[in-house]
């Protein structure tokens, strides 16, 4: 019998399998053993061909070209990884190799990064799937001895690749439209066009809204605060000023009688286990990580520490099986600050059908938890240590008791008016106690909790104080990553339909784009310059408010989506065919591009300036990115672009907020807003006198990041060069 050829997804994973797989030699692009092959690819390998590939004249953009419908969509081998292709090419082909192991990332578009090499190759060697949560030996051990057969997983393939046609010819036809249309770089999509549409609708309405002023009442006695309640209503405030004057008039020299005085018991369960959007949303909350960021530290926590379980999940349940390795996971975490919670866990059984598992509410990923692998703090990056401790600590909590609590409410009556105290007492601190004085989110109430005397029914008291309270409306707030990746999850109320069906489908198929490529996709937008940040809140820019004037009403709607991604879900059920789905697709492209082309509007760039693209000539762009300002051409074709000034994570030694680096070479500065300003060369000289206690590795890695950042942004090399001379 051959060798069996494992394909992982990208090389750190591939190196995982091979030492459990007992891989040792190393060999071109693979590493191999006596019974294993493993290779890998570097995520994609293969895609879908460009519109050139299938006519020369696409290399224009030319509305008279469009639409662009081949009849059968061809894949290439991405040109900057085709060294990896041909190295796994050449381990399909080998005569001693008898079958593959499918072994990328378990969900759909891992599904595809495999299935399109192995399509290119043209192989017809049979193939299992390895479908695993975790990548620790014992996840990989006992996933090869349960492989699966890889025809039960066609339909999620037939799924992926029309998903990725579907965006090409939607996608690529649109932009072009609009692009060839206006004169200018327009880009939309199903996902980030509506994403943006839902931005701009929240700027709608905190532009029209108008602050409404409203009043209350509290009043004091025997040291307790008793607030106002209007009992037809259930409100605490009142927007009629006159009636809240009225009543402190009324209420001047009496006594406040208790007619009522409760206590109950009262229990709160911990919070769910975390899937990726909540995850992303609380760390943007807590640490300011942006939503890729969050999924970057994920990503090396599960691929290279092997500490956490795959972090692309829409799930917050885990499955009945995943129960006999908890106290295993508990295990490895059973050190520092975790041991006096993880501890007691070990020793005590286990429920045997606890609230966090439910088979039914897992589609292909469970919740992010700890693996069986204990962690090694020293490799990890301060970053990688927060993200890793909100879920450890999420992980212990639903383990534990509710948090059990005494709840005193007093109503007290005066004059017919009725106000209300309320107090409370821990009794037991279940699963808060994991957070020790890490405050979990609570939202602001009306009726502020104190600490209560004991006060009978029926008992008087002198009323010591009572004052008139005022306030505003406040408009709805802007959103940050966080809360616009949990909109996008969940984009009902931005829907312009009513139509329930829609709705729930939007429900059940997670929102706009996925848990894997939300993060992708506000980043997309940040970097088309259609999205800017002033401090932690989006806003949209000029072109993207004129881009959603000019764009199909259909594709600023998330029913679209919701509508593809319904359809996609069945084709990876079996229920719907791939071929009736992509004749739609292309009917609908065609129909987008008429649209388009037929539509009245006019584009303006409002950022122009009076500086010259040393390319073209033409007049440059003063344009926003994530972290820096630049200068781009307005001629899509030029495509020249020059940062003029970058957010660095060098601290200013007044305020200590980060600076930006301005100019490049001699005359390149560090600014701050504060007003501090220091010569690049005069901050290398502090920074070597300061920099006793900086390690060579932390310089090397501050280096490394500002360069990969300037690379992404910039297409000009001032900004590297000036980065290359920093020292610590």
């Amino acid at each position: 019998m051959g060798k069996t050829l494992v394909i992982a997804e990208k090389p750190s994973v591939g190196r995982d399998i091979g030492r459990v797989l007992k891989c040792g030699k190393k060999i071109d692009g693979a590493l191999e053993g006596s019974q294993y092959i493993v290779t890998w690819g570097l995520g994609h390998l293969v895609t879908l061909a460009d519109p050139e590939h299938y006519d020369k004249k696409y290399k224009d953009w030319k509305m008279e070209d469009l639409p662009m419908l081949p009849g059968k969509m061809d894949i290439e081998v991405i040109k900057q990884t085709g060294k990896q292709y041909q190295a796994v090419k050449r381990q399909i082909y080998r005569k001693d190799v008898s079958d593959i192991v499918i072994a990328t990332d378990a969900g759909r578009e891992g599904e595809l990064v495999a299935r399109w090499i192995l399509k290119k190759a043209d192989n017809h060697k049979p193939c299992k799937r390895l479908w695993i949560s975790s990548v620790t030996d014992k996840a990989i051990r006992q996933g090869f001895e349960h492989l699966k057969n890889a025809k039960e997983y066609d339909n999620l393939y037939h799924a992926a690749v029309c998903r990725a046609e579907a965006d090409w010819l939607v996608g690529l036809n649109a932009t072009r439209a609009l692009t060839c249309k206006y004169n200018a770089q327009l880009s939309c999509g199903r996902v980030q066009t509506p994403t943006l549409a839902m931005i701009a609708k929240r700027e709608e309405e905190i532009r029209k809204f108008v602050p409404k002023p409203y009043y209350g009442l509290q009043l004091q006695a025997e040291g307790v605060v008793f607030t106002w309640k209007d009992e037809k209503s259930g409100s605490y405030r009142s927007f009629q000023k006159d009636r809240i004057a009225n009543i402190q008039k009324q209420l001047s020299g009496k006594k406040l009688q208790i007619i009522k005085a409760d206590t109950k018991v009262k229990k709160q369960g911990a919070p769910q286990l975390y899937d990726l959007t909540q995850l992303q949303r609380e760390a943007n909350q807590k640490f300011g990580f942006s939503a890729k960021e969050t999924l970057n530290i994920m990503q090396r926590l599960y691929e290279n520490h092997k500490v956490l379980t795959y972090p692309r999940t829409d799930s917050r349940y885990l499955t009945a099986d995943v129960m006999g390795t908890i106290k295993e996971r508990l295990q490895a975490i059973n050190a520092g600050v975790y041991r006096e919670f993880a501890a007691p866990l070990i020793r005590r059984e286990l429920p045997k059908k606890p609230a966090f598992v439910n088979d039914a509410k897992v589609s292909d990923h469970h919740a992010i938890i700890p693996t069986e692998q204990a962690p090694n703090y020293i490799h990890m990056s301060n970053e990688e240590r927060k993200i890793y401790d909100m879920v450890v600590r999420r992980f212990l909590a639903v383990m534990y008791p509710a948090y059990e609590y005494e709840e005193s409410v007093l109503t007290g009556a005066v004059e017919g008016e009725h106000f209300y105290a309320r107090g409370t007492r821990p009794l037991h601190m279940g699963w808060k106690a994991i957070y020790e004085n890490q405050s979990e989110d609570e939202e602001e109430e009306e009726l502020k909790r104190q600490n209560l005397p004991v006060m009978q029914k029926g008992q008087e008291f002198s009323i010591s104080d009572i004052r008139l309270t005022e306030g505003k409306t406040k408009p709805p707030a802007r959103f940050t990553e966080g809360t616009l990746i949990a909109a996008m999850e969940n984009p009902v109320r931005y829907m312009e339909s009513s139509n329930k069906e829609m709705a729930k489908t939007l429900g059940e198929t997670g929102g706009l784009g996925t848990v894997a490529t939300r993060a992708d996709i506000i980043e997309k937008l940040f970097s088309g310059f259609l999205l800017e940040k002033k401090g932690e809140d989006i806003y949209t820019t000029a072109k993207a408010r004129q881009l959603l004037e000019l764009v199909p009403e259909d594709l600023r709607k998330p029913e679209l989506t919701a509508e593809w991604e319904m359809k996609l879900s069945k084709i990876a059920e079996g229920k719907l065919s791939d071929r009736k789905f992509m004749n739609e697709i292309r009917t609908y492209s065609t129909d987008l591009v008429k649209q388009i082309k037929t539509a009245e509007g006019t584009f303006r760039h409002d950022n122009m300036t009076n500086k010259l693209c040393p390319n073209c000539g033409k007049r440059l762009l003063a344009v926003n990115g994530k972290n820096s300002r630049m200068l781009v051409c307005q001629d899509r074709e030029c495509g020249y672009r020059q940062t003029i000034a970058k957010t660095t994570n060098a601290r200013c030694p007044q305020c200590h907020k980060r600076m930006e680096l301005i100019g490049s070479g001699e005359n390149a500065s560090f600014v701050c807003k504060c007003g501090y300003k220091e010569r690049l060369s005069k901050f290398q000289e502090r920074r070597k006198k300061e920099g006793a206690g900086v390690s060579k590795r932390d310089v090397q890695n501050y280096l490394k990041k500002q360069q990969k950042e300037a690379k992404q942004e910039t297409g000009s090399n001032a900004m590297l060069d000036a980065l290359k001379n920093i020292k610590l």
